[in-house]
C-alpha cells in the first residue's frame, strides 16, 4: 500500500516538476527581455553565460522614457487598437453567421464550400500578398484604414472554428426555439450566441494576437508615420540611429503588455474553446 502511494506521489511530483521546468524554459526569453529593458546599454549582453543575466543590474526606467520620447506611443496604440477592433467586430459577426449556416442548414454546394474553406486554410499569407496589395492600390486604399480591415473580415480559420462549435449544438434546442415562434436569425442571436462564449473568446484571442503581431501587411499598405501600428513602431528602433538594444527591449515589453494582460484574463475561455471546437495541437 505504501509503495503504491509512494509511486503515485513520485509520478505526480515528476509530472509537476517537469511542467515547471518546461514552463521556465518557455518563459525565460520573456524574463530576459524584461530584465534587458531595465539595464543600461553596456550591460545588456554582459554575463550571458550566467543566471545573473536574468537580473536587472542597475535597473532603471530610462529605456522606457526613451521609447516614449522617440515615438508617439499613444497614437501608435490608438491606430493599432482601432484597426484590430474593427477586424474583430466584423470577423466575429460575419464568420459566426456563416459558420452557423454551414453547421445547421442544408443547401446545395455546402460540402464544396467547406472543402474550399479547409483548402484555403493551408494557403500562406505570403502567397497572396502581392495580388492583394495590387488590388488595394487599384482601389486607392493604400495608407487607409480600409486596407488594414477589409481583407481580413472573412477568415477561413475563424469560419472553421465556428462551424465546428455550432455543429455540436443540439438540434432539439433549435427546434424548440422554432416551435416557440423564433425565426432563424432570432434563434442565432438570442440562443446560439449566448451559449457560445468560449468559441467567440477563442477566435477573439487568436485574431487579436495575429493582428497585434502582424508586421508585413501594415508595412506594405501603411506609408504614413502618423498611421503606424505597434509593430511598425517597434521596427523603427532598428532602422533609426542610434540603435539602442535597451530601447528595443523596452519597446518590445510595451508592445507585449496588452497581449499578456488579455491572455491572463481570457485563458480559461481560450482553453475551453480549443477543446470544444475539436482542434488539437
Amino acid at each position: 500500500m505504501k509503495s503504491k502511494k509512494a509511486s503515485a506521489f513520485m509520478s505526480k511530483f515528476l509530472f509537476y516538476f517537469g511542467n515547471i521546468v518546461i514552463g521556465i524554459i518557455f518563459v525565460s526569453p520573456l524574463i530576459w527581455m524584461i530584465s534587458a529593458s531595465l539595464k543600461p546599454e553596456s550591460l545588456i549582453f554582459a554575463n550571458m553565460n550566467s543566471i545573473t543575466t536574468f537580473l536587472p543590474a542597475q535597473a532603471s526606467l530610462d529605456n522606457y522614457f526613451e521609447v516614449f520620447r522617440r515615438i508617439n506611443m499613444v497614437n501608435v496604440f490608438k491606430n493599432t487598437i482601432l484597426y484590430i477592433a474593427l477586424i474583430l467586430i466584423f470577423d466575429l459577426i460575419v464568420n459566426s453567421i456563416c459558420g452557423y449556416a454551414l453547421a445547421k442548414f442544408e443547401f446545395r454546394g455546402k460540402k464544396m464550400i467547406m472543402t474550399l474553406v479547409v483548402a484555403l486554410m493551408v494557403m500562406p499569407m505570403e502567397a497572396i500578398l502581392l495580388p492583394l496589395y495590387i488590388e488595394m492600390s487599384q482601389l486607392g486604399w493604400v495608407n487607409t484604414l480600409q486596407a488594414l480591415v477589409v481583407p481580413f473580415i472573412a477568415k477561413c480559420f475563424s469560419l472553421y472554428m465556428f462551424q465546428n462549435f455550432f455543429r455540436d449544438i443540439p438540434n432539439d434546442l433549435l427546434e424548440a426555439a422554432a416551435i416557440d415562434g423564433s425565426n432563424p436569425i432570432g434563434t442565432f442571436f438570442k440562443i446560439v450566441m449566448p451559449i457560445s462564449k468560449t468559441v467567440y473568446a477563442t477566435v477573439f484571442i487568436l485574431d487579436f494576437v495575429a493582428h497585434w503581431n502582424d508586421f508585413m501587411w501594415p508595412f506594405l499598405v501603411m506609408t504614413g508615420e502618423d498611421k503606424r501600428t505597434i509593430q511598425l513602431a517597434v521596427q523603427s528602433f532598428f532602422s533609426t540611429s542610434p540603435v539602442h538594444y535597451s530601447a528595443i527591449m523596452a519597446s518590445l515589453v510595451v508592445s507585449a503588455i496588452p497581449m499578456i494582460v488579455m491572455f491572463i484574463f481570457m485563458q480559461k475561455y481560450y482553453v475551453e474553446g480549443i477543446a470544444s471546437s475539436g482542434i488539437k495541437g
